[in-house]
């Protein structure tokens, strides 16, 4: 049996035959109205012969291509029992069903080893936006503990993976370290095997994200490009194949420890989703991510409230006058989300004692964090409070209390990584405890928000107390566990929202975004820096859960220092935030300050909702060129910003990306000129210029000279039949230096 899928311009073309599971003849471009007669000679066209001495499978490579089918590539499914029996799942009888369930279409396939008494059945979805995603599931089916079938199976490796054309000749993922995340890398997609591992526990600052492939050159406008991500926030793999055949493939699954996952009889092990997008250009394939995660019930509804977070206004230096000043500024700047960081409960003074002990410490609040909380409800914001739930200090009461719920090997403990040691959610009463008294604060303080840090990776990560598997490796049991909290919180508080924070952006995935509201990128509030951070981060996600922050003039992390239209211009475009002291803060910048708030209010309807959409620049060019269009084409807000000098001198015109071709737009300034510029161009004016969207995509605008570390908001509205601009005044917004 074939089938045709399409959903959002994607057509997945599946083979559906009883000895495999299901195979792929297409995906990618929508084919149209293919199915029926049409489908007779498909497999006939796609097969190739086999040469002598062959043995590899080129023609029906399954989604997860056994060995038994002549699959002898890297495995998709490692599996064994303790006597190193059943290390090739002989599946077979593999029934499939189609239907449509929740505006998306739904293949399930089962089979079984009946020798192995093994079960695996796959499962795979595209979703309304045409993105697919792929699990799969293996079952322990031995009825008792007695002879080698019957004993426990062991999981090593469950990759499902999808084809990809055979002309795609580059990769592209991401790398980085702390403090400058998500970095896009190109390398050539040559034979052999492209591996892209975590072993950290979470996916890490380095994390691949997107593992794609395309043609050499592809851009975020156009060259085809297929990527796949890992849904997980433990230990990841994330794979690209170009065999001898000729095949290029991609997969992604959870990176198991050996012995990690033992299913006794009757038990289960379901793979996170392999997640699989494609566009022509990056800009589609990411589309597809955001409106997958733009449908989900728990991406948030109601507009993004602008935020401060206190840490590096105050650090640990916490006291009730200073915060309260600090949030009446904040009110008064137009804040309406107050958030306290590290430094309020136990002994925490630095980071040296105290992580574990989540009660309000006397010292620093003698009073209670009560006061505050409902000073900051008065103003009119929301009162938020940070967490790190799976750490603990060594030097803290929990530590004390319960050694044996620290996870480590056994042998000589484990690396502490800033004074940090990993909590066992799975240890008995540790998960119930942090439960219990997460939810006593969130009642007792009105908590409408949790910054859920996570600084420590996972290494040497064992079980240790009783009642669990002593010993054995812990991670993949301990992220499930911390998924089971977010969804407990989330159970008992369902308007609270939760941020994602691993020392910045290290645990950031399609898997944490089904249950949180937002994730902090990076830990650098450098706008400079920033720029390439939040483009990557938000090649996967949609700008509103990606928190963006008003860093200080002088940068925490680098000590660059830049004017404020650049800081707040830059944090404008995501999920926008202020960390500084506002106290200490000249009233020429909180004024400016204050205005750029305003218009990110303004705007973030538009920012919040609509297409996110990049220029195809030069690798070299020290310049970005972003913007956002309405769903309808009827508006659009750009930015330009230059990270450094330009290349040549005067600048070509740069294109204004994703605009209706078929409309006319005005095109002007949204903020007044303050110093960005060094060379300016006539359309920078306040009238601006009216100019068909079929112009302004390709060909676009002639540049100003900008000012390093300097940036331009330019807004496109589209014009009515009468084509007439209504020119309205500049907003409040300063852009010039302060």
């Amino acid at each position: 049996m074939t089938v045709h899928l399409r959903r959002a311009g994607t057509s997945l073309v599946l083979d559906l035959p009883t000895d495999r599971f299901p195979v792929v003849r297409h995906w990618g471009t929508d084919l149209g109205p293919f199915d029926g007669a049409a489908f007779t000679d498909l497999a006939t066209a796609q097969a190739t012969s086999t040469g002598d001495n062959s043995t590899w499978i080129t023609n029906d490579l399954p989604v997860l291509p056994l060995p038994h089918l002549g699959w002898a590539g890297r495995p998709a499914l490692l599996l064994h029992r303790q006597d190193g029996s059943a290390f090739s799942a002989h599946v077979t009888g593999i029934a499939h069903a189609v239907a449509a369930e929740a505006g998306a279409d739904v293949v399930r396939s089962v089979g079984a080893d009946p020798v192995h008494a093994i079960g695996v059945a796959t499962e795979l979805r595209l979703e309304a936006c045409g993105l697919v995603r792929v699990r799969v599931t293996v079952t322990n089916r031995a009825t008792d503990g007695r002879g080698p079938q019957g004993s426990p199976l062991v999981v090593g490796e469950v990759t499902p993976v999808l084809p990809v054309p055979a002309d795609a000749s580059e990769l592209l993922d991401m790398a980085g370290h702390h403090g400058r995340e998500r970095r896009l890398v190109r390398t050539p997609f040559t034979a052999g095997t492209r591996l892209r591992e975590s072993w950290e526990g979470r996916p890490g600052h380095d994390a691949a994200t997107w593992l794609a492939a395309g043609r050499t050159g592809f851009g975020w406008r156009s060259g085809t490009v297929h990527g796949v991500h890992p849904a997980w926030s433990g230990n990841t793999r994330s794979v690209a194949l170009n065999t001898s055949q000729g095949l290029r493939l991609l997969g992604a699954g959870e990176l198991l420890h050996p012995g990690e996952v033992v299913l006794d009889p009757g038990e289960s092990y379901t793979c996170p989703w392999a997640v699989f997008s494609w566009g022509e250009g990056l800009d589609e394939l990411a589309g597809r991510a955001h409106a997958w995660l733009r449908s989900l019930p728990s991406h948030p509804a109601r507009p993004r409230p602008v935020l401060l977070n206190t840490w590096e206004a105050v650090y640990f230096d916490h006291d009730l006058g200073t915060l309260t000043a600090l949030a009446d500024e904040a009110a008064a700047l137009g804040v309406e989300r107050f958030v306290v960081d590290d430094g309020w409960f136990g002994s925490r003074r630095d980071d040296r004692s105290g992580l574990g002990d989540w009660w309000v410490s006397p010292d620093a609040w003698p009073q209670g964090l009560e006061p505050l909380a409902e000073h900051v409800r008065g103003l009119g914001m929301e009162f938020g409070l940070w967490f790190e739930p799976e750490m603990v200090n060594a030097d803290s009461d929990l530590a004390r209390a319960h050694p044996d719920w620290i996870l480590s090997d056994g042998a000589g403990g484990a690396p502490e990584h800033r004074n940090q040691r990993v909590l066992d959610l799975t240890a008995p009463g540790a998960w119930d405890h942090l439960r219990d008294t997460m939810s006593g604060l969130v009642e007792r303080l009105g908590i409408a928000y949790i910054k859920w840090d996570h600084n420590s990776p996972l290494l040497t990560a064992g079980h240790q107390a009783a009642g669990t598997r002593c010993g054995a490796p812990a991670v993949h049991d301990q992220t499930l566990a911390y998924y089971r909290l977010l969804d407990a919180l989330h159970g008992r508080f369902p308007g609270l929202e939760i941020e994602s924070c691993a020392g910045g952006g290290g645990r950031i995935d399609l898997g944490v975004t089904e249950r949180v509201q937002r994730v902090w990128a990076s830990d650098c509030n450098d706008a400079h820096d920033r720029h390439d951070i939040n483009r990557g981060t938000m090649l996967l996600l949609p700008p509103e859960l990606v928190g963006t922050h008003v860093g200080n003039r002088r940068d925490h992390t680098t000590r660059r220092e830049l004017d404020i239209s650049f800081r707040a211009g830059t944090a404008l475009w995501g999920h926008m935030g202020v960390e500084f002291d506002l106290l200490s803060a000249p009233e020429p910048e909180r004024r400016a300050l204050a205005s750029f708030i305003a218009l990110h209010k303004r705007l973030r309807p538009l920012l919040h909702s609509g297409v996110l959409v990049h220029a195809d620049l030069d690798e070299d060019e020290p310049l970005r060129i972003q913007g956002v269009v309405a769903a309808d084409g009827s508006d659009a807000l750009y930015e330009i910003a230059a990270l450094g000098q330009p290349l040549s001198w005067p600048a070509a015109p740069r294109p204004l990306p994703g605009l209706d071709p078929a409309r006319t737009y005005h095109v002007r300034l949204e903020t007044p000129l303050g110093e960005e510029l060094r060379y300016g161009a006539p359309w920078t004016r306040p009238e601006g210029v009216v100019l068909p969207g079929a112009y302004l995509s390709v060909t676009g605008l002639s540049l100003p000279s900008i000012h390093p570390d300097h940036l331009l908001l330019v807004r496109a509205t589209a014009l009515g039949p009468d084509r007439a601009p209504a020119i309205r005044a500049h907003s409040t917004a300063n852009g010039g230096s302060s």
